[in-house]
């Protein structure tokens, strides 16, 4: 049941991501962009995913579980640190130049394969720089 749950998820969110159009860049790009052309499409978007995030915490602060697992898969770290600050900037930076975040990103496979292959490609060499950071970080003396 666990894996329908989340196989219809994930549709639903792939097929949010299409229908709002955050798998074409030139929208993210346009939106991203104040500078030029705006597109403000993208924040009835934004504040559409706050809106149901709000009322997705507020389920979840009256259940002691989830319908579908045992526990709640919620982050209790409230600190600021170095690498959130340097990895927030680097994430923006990346999705300001290539106009994709990792859910869009994965679409592009199939919409945009020359450019879907640079950003997976980019996605896993960082993804593995910072394991390797971590690691080397956390090396005991």
């Amino acid at each position: 049941m666990k894996a329908l749950i989340t196989f219809i998820t994930g549709l639903l969110f792939g097929v949010g991501l299409a229908f709002s159009e955050m798998t074409n860049p030139a929208v993210v790009i346009g939106f991203l962009d104040i500078t030029r052309n705006w597109n403000p499409s993208l924040l009835f978007v934004m504040v559409g995913a706050i809106a149901i995030g709000f009322i997705g915490y507020q389920i979840q602060k009256r259940r002691k579980k989830p319908l579908f697992d045992s526990s709640w898969s919620i982050p209790t770290r409230k600190d600021i640190d170095s690498p959130l600050i340097i990895g927030s900037i680097l994430f923006g930076i990346g999705w300001g130049l290539s106009g994709y975040c990792p859910g869009p990103g994965l679409t592009a496979l199939i919409n945009n394969p020359s450019e879907g292959i640079i950003f997976v490609i980019a996605l896993i060499l960082g993804s593995g720089l910072f394991q390797v950071q971590s690691k080397l970080q956390t090396k005991p003396q």
